[in-house]
C-alpha cells in the first residue's frame, strides 16, 4: 500500500470504483467546515479528489497532495481554475507552518507508514483557529477489504488470519484513540460522527486481484482457497448485478488552538 507505482497503476480504477463510493463521505466532512472563496484548503493524500473537487467546487482555494503522480494527474486533469495539485508525501509536507484554514484527510492519513506524523503535519500547517478533519474507516475496514474479511473468517473459521489493514486504519478506527491522537498531533480535542454507506460491488467487473489484492489475507490464501472465496461472493451476489457492502467511516473535526 506504500508503494506509489502501485497507486499509479491504480488510478483509472479507483477513480471508476472508489472515488463514486468515498465522494459521500467526502462530501459530508466538508459540509463540517464552513467554506468561502477566501478559504485556503489543503487536501492530504488525495487520492483521485473526492474531497479536493467538491472543495473547489464550493469555492475554496484548494491545494490537492498525493504520493502518487498518477492520482494527482487525475485531479488536475479537471482543470479547475481555484484547485491545483502536486506530488508530495504526507508525513513531510513542503509547505510552510500555519498557510490553511482547513486541512483534511479523507481515508488518507490512516493508510501512512507513520500516521502520527501525517497528523502533526496536517496541525502544522493549518493557522490557529482554523480546522483539521480526518476521516477513517471503522477498525475492521470498508468496502471489498471488509467483505473479503467477512468472507474469510466464514469459510476458514479454525485459520488464523492477519487484518491485512494498515496499523493506521486499525487504530484510527477506535474513536477514543482517534481522538487522542489528534490532540497528541497538535489539534483539539474533535467531535465525532460515524456515517455509514454502500459501497456497491459490481459483479461484472469483480477482478480479485484488483478488488482484493491490497489484502494480505488475499496473498496468503492458495488458488483453490481464493476460488472458494470468489464462489462465496457469487453466492452472497444471489445473482443480482451488484451487491452492496454496507461500510461505516468515522468524520473528526477539531480545530487548531
Amino acid at each position: 500500500m506504500n508503494d506509489p507505482d502501485r497507486w499509479n497503476d491504480l488510478a483509472k480504477h479507483y477513480e471508476e470504483t472508489a472515488h463514486p463510493f468515498t465522494a459521500p463521505f467526502a462530501e459530508a466532512a466538508l459540509a463540517r467546515v464552513e467554506v468561502t472563496p477566501q478559504t485556503r484548503l489543503l487536501d492530504v493524500a488525495t487520492g483521485t479528489g473526492a474531497l479536493a473537487l467538491a472543495a473547489a467546487r464550493a469555492g475554496a482555494q484548494v491545494l490537492a497532495v498525493d504520493f502518487s503522480p498518477g492520482m494527482v494527474a487525475r485531479v488536475t486533469a479537471h482543470g479547475l481554475p481555484n484547485l491545483e495539485g502536486r506530488t508530495m508525501d504526507g508525513q513531510a509536507l513542503d509547505l510552510p507552518d500555519a498557510a490553511f484554514d482547513a486541512t483534511f484527510s479523507v481515508f488518507g492519513v490512516m493508510m501512512f507508514p507513520d500516521w502520527r506524523k501525517g497528523l502533526a503535519e496536517m496541525a502544522r500547517v493549518t493557522r490557529p483557529g482554523g480546522h483539521g478533519v480526518v476521516a477513517t474507516w471503522q477498525s475492521q475496514g470498508a468496502a471489498t477489504h471488509l467483505l473479503l474479511a467477512e468472507v474469510v473468517r466464514d469459510l476458514f473459521p479454525d485459520r488464523e488470519w492477519r487484518s491485512g489493514l494498515p496499523e493506521g486504519l486499525t487504530f484510527l478506527g477506535d474513536p477514543e484513540r482517534l481522538s487522542a491522537e489528534m490532540v497528541a498531533a497538535g489539534f483539539a480535542a474533535p467531535s465525532i460522527e460515524t456515517m455509514t454507506h454502500d459501497y456497491m460491488l459490481r459483479m461484472t467487473d469483480l477482478d480479485p486481484e484488483t478488488q482484493f489484492g491490497l489484502s494480505e489475507d488475499w496473498g496468503a490464501l492458495g488458488p483453490d482457497d481464493q476460488k472458494a472465496v470468489v464462489d462465496e461472493v457469487h453466492r452472497r451476489a444471489g445473482g443480482r448485478e451488484v451487491l452492496p457492502v454496507p461500510s461505516t467511516a468515522l468524520i473528526a473535526v477539531s480545530t487548531c488552538p
